[in-house]
């Protein structure tokens, strides 16, 4: 008899488990987003710049503090920064408080990258709330914000 044979048959949910359907839409908005982003004409943008566009605020951040609100390590982080600056959307100048740490921020030429994923993060809001109506699309940020209170443990932050 086979070790394998000897195993019990795993019970495996007759129902796309709900952390398949938030990781697969998850994906899809972050492929839109590139999508759209390349369409636009920024063809250099990669899907890891994602982590840096959506932690790094208008006045500029340490990448640092941007490693933690993304949940990846500082030298991902530092990495995809040092890409990004390559590339003219950002740029890494001295930290006014403390001269040892750098402040990552825009370039012009970033803010326009940026302004284009907001006009169309709001575009798919439009086509969300069209699709689903307000009351739907309020009640499934509830839900989701909710989902990552229980497993975060804490109140989501607004």
């Amino acid at each position: 008899m086979s070790r394998a044979s000897e195993q019990p048959d795993l019970e495996r949910p007759h129902f796309e488990p709900f952390i398949a359907l938030a990781d697969k839409c998850a994906r899809a908005l972050r492929n839109d987003m590139l999508t759209s982003a390349h369409a636009r004409g920024f063809t250099e943008l990669a899907g890891a710049h994602d982590a840096v566009f959506a932690t790094l605020p208008p006045e500029g951040a340490r990448a640092a503090d941007m490693a933690t609100r993304a949940g990846i390590t500082r030298q991902s982080m530092g990495e995809v920064v040092r890409d990004m600056a390559r590339l003219g959307i950002v740029e890494m100048v001295p930290d006014p408080s403390d001269r040892r740490a750098k402040i990552v921020r825009y370039t012009d030429y970033g803010r326009k990258v940026a302004q284009g994923g907001f006009d169309h993060i709001l575009e798919v809001e439009d086509m969300l709330r069209e699709e689903f109506g307000e009351e739907d699309l309020a009640t499934t940020r509830r839900v989701l914000a909710r989902v990552r209170e229980l497993l975060a443990g804490s109140p989501a932050p607004d």
